[in-house]
């Protein structure tokens, strides 16, 4: 994949998610930044170094867990923390403890289960206090209480001061955690925004479902009157009301009004994910451009 160019500029302290269809660039773009891939072309500079002839100064300010990794398999659990461990490092039991490890440091790697496996990884991304921390799915592999446990860390890591880049598919992961991201699509970056942005832009569109018998015709022309509201239809005792989101207050606040207010209503709202379908799947202007962190250029082209 040729990933021409990432319009992003990250302040020092935001959680930033690059999302997208596989295939997109996102892996690519994270192998570069950290060194693991020489670009063909264009400049790279990850925290003022250049990932490939730099790599030494810079391999100490950031932390990965990348989509791909392994360790030896008998290699215990205590002498990876040992291993990749530097004078800067963070007392590795604290994290063990905070990742539900505890009682695995003296396990070798090829006894650990997948998710196990994946908490590790994220122990080692965090043990020497990088300035950057690149995540790769995160959470791929996780139960929901371990999913939320990792955000948690995520969070108080960034309310630290670190940086973190963070590619996923999990869409409810992207809403949770990022302050901005950027949508790739054939190695550009297609749109990019604070999630809510995203889907204002994308996928506004709210449904609002209710069953009404009877239903007063002021009411219903109170509702198509009501600002934001797009369509509403009626098949039998079933109403449909489609229109932007801003519209289900109004509508609710309209039932209210109402006796007695129907005991089925049902809302839909657009999320991150209708709005990454919305983006993939149209024809969006795609503009080559470069990726920022603290005022430094990480990737893409000049």
């Amino acid at each position: 994949m040729v990933v021409d160019g990432l319009d992003l500029d990250v302040p020092a302290g935001e959680i930033v998610g690059l999302i997208g269809a596989n295939g997109a660039g996102k892996t690519t773009t994270v192998e570069c930044i950290q060194g693991l891939r020489k670009p063909d072309s264009g400049r790279l500079r990850v925290l003022g170094f250049d990932p490939v002839t730099q790599a030494g100064q810079l391999r100490p300010l950031v932390g990965s867990q990348l989509q791909s990794s392994a360790l030896p398999d008998r290699l215990r659990v205590a002498e990876a923390l040992d291993l990749f461990c530097t004078p800067r490092a963070r007392d590795g039991g604290e994290l063990l403890e905070q990742f539900g490890l505890t009682q695995r440091r003296r396990s070798v790697f090829s006894s650990l289960s997948g998710g196990e496996r994946q908490r590790l990884f994220l122990v080692l991304a965090l043990l020497n206090r990088p300035q950057l921390v690149i995540l790769d799915e995160l959470t791929q592999g996780l139960d929901p209480a371990a999913r939320r446990d990792v955000w948690a860390a995520i969070r108080q890591l960034n309310d630290q001061g670190t940086t973190v880049l963070l590619v996923t598919h999990e869409m409810d992961e992207a809403e949770a955690l990022c302050d901005r991201v950027a949508v790739m699509r054939a190695g550009h970056v297609i749109d990019a925004g604070a999630p809510a942005d995203l889907v204002e832009r994308h996928a506004s569109t709210a449904v609002i479902r209710f069953s009404m018998p009877d239903p007063p015709a002021q009411l219903l022309d109170q509702v198509r009157r009501l600002d934001g509201v797009r369509e509403v239809t009626r098949s039998g005792a079933r109403i449909t009301v489609h229109g932007h989101r801003r519209i289900v207050a109004h509508v609710c606040a309209a039932l209210v009004r109402w006796e007695p207010v129907p005991a089925d209503l049902a809302i839909s709202q657009p999320g991150l994910e209708d709005a990454l379908l919305g983006l993939l799947n149209g024809d969006q202007h795609e503009q080559p451009a470069v990726i920022f962190i603290d005022g430094e250029l990480i990737g893409g082209r000049r």
